[in-house]
């Protein structure tokens, strides 16, 4: 198998590859269009076709259901605001009729991933374009997506174009802060970058 390991910044790529040397892991920048857009490029670009792409990196965990130090497996990557305000609430662009707000990851690179990874915590990875800052937009967050264990902003994007072309798409975080209020002081992202180390050689064992 091989894999597209995309992640959205250098320190998130450097990290993968002390722990899967050989994969072919590339920065696509932050948020879902860049996202979108570079993991498109290099899947076309691409001199071998790669067989399944993998979103990577750090993330925000729901308070519950992902604590500071895990490692998530996305069940499925959520478009978490996509859509449109209305009197009643947020309304999904699925509910608008414009399309889909979330994917399914694959279930054999789920499965496979989680073969190879200690306190793994599995669900919906929300993606959004304005991290949450606040108790309340987390709560709502959870309330649109009961599933949901983490936050980040790249999976849906490169979702979007494995699923273009048809490839199968999985997206693994470690936890580095929890989602909600902004404290920094809280945050351990050393040690989520050094648990991505665990993520990549866990990787390379699936294109071995």
């Amino acid at each position: 198998m091989r894999l597209l390991v995309v992640t959205a910044v250098d320190a998130e790529r450097q990290a993968v590859l002390e722990g899967g040397p050989k994969l072919d892991v590339v920065t696509i920048g932050v948020g879902m269009p860049g996202a979108a857009a570079h993991t498109a490029l290099v899947l076309a670009r691409a001199e071998t076709a790669y067989d399944a792409v993998v979103s990577t990196g750090i993330a925000g965990g729901f308070d519950g259901r992902a604590a500071i130090g895990e490692t998530v497996i996305a069940t499925r990557t959520v478009a978490g605001d996509l859509g449109a305000e209305s009197p009643d609430g947020f309304l999904t662009v699925d509910e608008l009729g414009f399309g889909l707000s979330a994917w399914d990851t694959d279930p054999q690179l789920r499965q496979l991933l989680a073969a190879q990874l200690a306190n793994v915590r599995t669900g919906a990875i929300v993606s959004v374009n304005t991290v949450t800052g606040s108790a309340e937009s987390a709560a709502a967050l959870v309330a649109r997506h009961p599933d949901a264990v983490a936050e980040a902003m790249e999976g849906f994007g490169a979702a979007c174009a494995a699923v273009a072309l048809t490839l199968p798409f999985a997206e693994v975080r470690t936890i580095s802060n929890q989602v909600g209020p902004r404290d920094r002081a809280a945050w351990r992202i050393g040690d989520a970058l050094t648990a991505l180390r665990d993520v990549g050689a866990a990787l390379a064992t699936l294109e071995s």
